[in-house]
């Protein structure tokens, strides 16, 4: 017999903080598309001290809640994020996933000078405390091997690989993959197998204690071929800037910059977009107008899968 699973109930708190978090392609309505369920219903406001006002205005009692919130800003999302999750268990919400494609507070991993909170330790704490269950994409785990180390309930980390290399295959003509860094070589590496492509690390070539540049190995093997730089998040872009300047010098062809999460500070879009490059493309876990790469099958999967387990009615 098949395993029935819950009639979800998705609640879009990415929309009350971007207003092109809203409509159609909204991750919250493509979850909604390939769940089913329904769309919950949700009146925030601030009162003019500033305080949250927050209404559940959906039945939830018995059902399983997802809670779609991209966590980037993170601050300003917390403190509604935690009130309407803590609302929805006091009406009897049966199961509360939080679905963050990007994940906030991962970087401080280490204390690097006395004093130092642990920021992601801390946040994780506070997550954990009101959820059940955490899906998000391409964390970053450097000192960390897993979530679990930090977060006290069930998590699952996707990776974007797969949805990258499938933009690459349908969009990108004879691509090159490279990583700006050895460090980079497992990720590029993994993309480059599923788009079938050949893909290079940089070099840093020292020429003196100040000067360092980066050279593209077998360079003149790959005039024809289209550079694709893939990184998981851009940030400030300045590695990426720095990285095309030297794409351009060696004469190869504009390049197209891949991350997984468009952060975009400091101005990072437009200086991308007016540098060696023909495209600056991001995934949807942060809404952006360089979104071209869909989460929302893989996110849809996973929390089919969760959604499956311990389902009411569910037998094997």
């Amino acid at each position: 017999m098949k395993t029935k699973t819950s009639n979800p109930v998705i609640f879009n708190l990415d929309a009350l903080f971007d207003s092109q978090s809203s409509g159609p392609a909204s991750m919250a309505d493509k979850l909604l598309q390939q769940l089913g369920g329904e769309a919950g219903e949700l009146e925030y406001r601030q009162f003019p001290d500033g305080e949250s006002y927050a209404r559940i205005a959906s039945p939830v009692n018995g059902r399983d809640c997802l809670l779609v919130c991209s966590l980037h800003d993170p601050n300003p999302k917390f403190l509604p994020l935690i009130f309407v999750a803590e609302t929805l268990r006091e009406l009897g919400a049966r199961r509360l996933a939080l679905v963050a494609p990007y994940l906030c507070y991962m970087r401080q991993d280490k204390r690097f000078h006395s004093g130092e909170s642990l920021t992601s330790r801390h946040f994780a704490s506070l997550i954990s405390r009101s959820f059940d269950f955490l899906i998000t994409v391409d964390p970053h785990l450097h000192r960390y091997h897993n979530l679990d180390e930090i977060y006290g309930l069930e998590s699952q980390a996707l990776v974007s690989a797969e949805s990258v290399a499938a933009w690459i295959l349908k969009e990108v003509r004879n691509p090159l993959l490279l990583g700006p860094d050895s460090e980079s070589e497992q990720w590029v590496a993994e993309v480059a197998r599923l788009a079938d492509a050949p893909f290079e690390v940089l070099e840093k070539v020292r020429s003196g204690d100040l000067d360092v540049e980066v050279s593209v190995p077998h360079v003149d093997s790959y005039r024809e071929h289209t550079p694709v730089l893939v990184d998981d998040i851009i940030s400030s872009g300045r590695t990426l800037l720095q990285t095309l300047e030297h794409l351009k010098k060696a004469g190869m062809q504009p390049a197209v910059c891949i991350g997984t999460h468009g952060l975009f500070g400091a101005g990072a879009w437009e200086l991308l977009n007016e540098s060696h490059t023909q495209a600056v493309v991001t995934s949807n876990s942060v809404p952006h107008p360089s979104n071209a790469i869909d989460l929302a099958p893989a996110l849809a999967r996973g929390l089919e899968e969760w959604l499956k387990k311990n389902a009411p009615g569910a037998s094997d």
